[in-house]
C-alpha cells in the first residue's frame, strides 16, 4: 500500500493556481467555440485556433450585413475573452514566481517539453518522489503506462491506463507533443529513440504518449537523484 504524502500549504496553494488556470482555459475554449458556431451561421469563418478569435471578432465588427443583435453578442464574447485572457496571464505570472523560488522546479524545466507550468505542477503534486519504487511506478501513477491484459500465459499490452492525475497526464502529453514537433531539428539519444519509434510506423499521437511516458520517468529520476538533464540527449542538430 502506498501512502499519499501530505502536501504543504504552499504546494496546495500552487495547485490552486494550476486548477484555476485550467478552469479558465476550458472556459476560454468554450467561448471561442460558441463564438465560432454563432458566426458560422452568418457565413463568417476563420481558421481554427484560439489565436483566431480576434480575427473572427474583427470580421463581425466590419461586416455591414451582420445584424446589430448578433454584433452585440459578439461584443459580449470579446469582453469575456479579454477578461479570461487577462486572468490566465495573471495566474501564469504567479506560477512563474513560484517556479523561480523552487530549485527543483527549475531543475525539471530543463527537460525538453517541460516548462515552468509542468515543472511547478509536478513539484507541487509530488512532495516525496521516494514513495515510488521506480520510474515505471511513477509513470503508472500518472496513468501513462500500457494496460496489461494477460491470458494463456501471454501478456498483451493495450492503451494507457489513464489512471491517476488527469491534469498532470494532460500537461505531459502536451509537452511531449511540443517536443516531438522540433525533434527533427535535434540530435542525441532522445532524438534517436524518437526516430526509431516513428520508423515503426507509430502515429504521432502514439509517439507523443510514449514520449510523455519517457518524460515522466526522466522527471522521477531527476527528482530522486538531483541530477540535471543531459542536454546532449536532445540538442540542436
Amino acid at each position: 500500500m502506498r501512502f499519499v504524502p501530505v502536501k504543504s500549504e504552499e504546494q496546495q496553494a500552487t495547485l490552486t493556481l494550476h486548477r484555476t488556470r485550467e478552469l479558465l482555459v476550458r472556459q476560454r475554449t468554450m467561448c471561442v467555440n460558441a463564438l465560432r458556431g454563432h458566426l458560422t451561421e452568418f457565413g463568417l469563418v476563420a481558421a481554427k485556433g484560439i489565436g483566431r478569435a480576434g480575427e473572427l471578432i474583427d470580421m463581425a465588427g466590419n461586416d455591414a450585413a451582420l445584424p446589430e443583435i448578433a454584433k452585440s453578442v459578439v461584443k459580449i464574447f470579446a469582453e469575456q475573452l479579454a477578461a479570461i485572457q487577462a486572468s490566465i496571464a495573471a495566474l501564469e505570472k504567479q506560477i512563474a514566481g513560484v517556479h523561480a523560488q523552487s530549485p527543483m522546479s527549475q531543475l525539471l524545466a530543463g527537460i525538453p517539453g517541460v516548462g515552468k507550468i509542468i515543472a511547478s505542477a509536478i513539484v507541487a503534486s509530488v512532495p516525496d518522489p521516494q514513495v515510488f519504487k521506480s520510474a515505471r511506478d511513477f509513470a503508472a501513477w500518472l496513468g501513462l503506462v500500457p494496460r496489461q491484459n494477460s491470458t494463456g500465459g501471454k501478456t498483451k499490452l493495450g492503451p494507457i491506463t489513464k489512471k491517476g492525475d488527469r491534469y498532470l497526464r494532460k500537461l505531459l502529453v502536451l509537452g511531449a507533443t511540443s517536443a516531438l514537433r522540433v525533434a527533427g531539428r535535434r540530435k542525441g539519444a532522445l532524438h534517436d529513440w524518437l526516430a526509431a519509434l516513428l520508423e515503426k510506423k507509430k502515429s504521432a499521437r502514439l509517439a507523443s504518449v510514449a514520449l510523455a511516458n519517457k518524460l515522466a520517468r526522466i522527471i522521477w529520476a531527476m527528482m530522486t537523484s538531483g541530477e540535471t538533464f543531459r542536454k546532449d540527449m536532445f540538442e540542436p542538430a
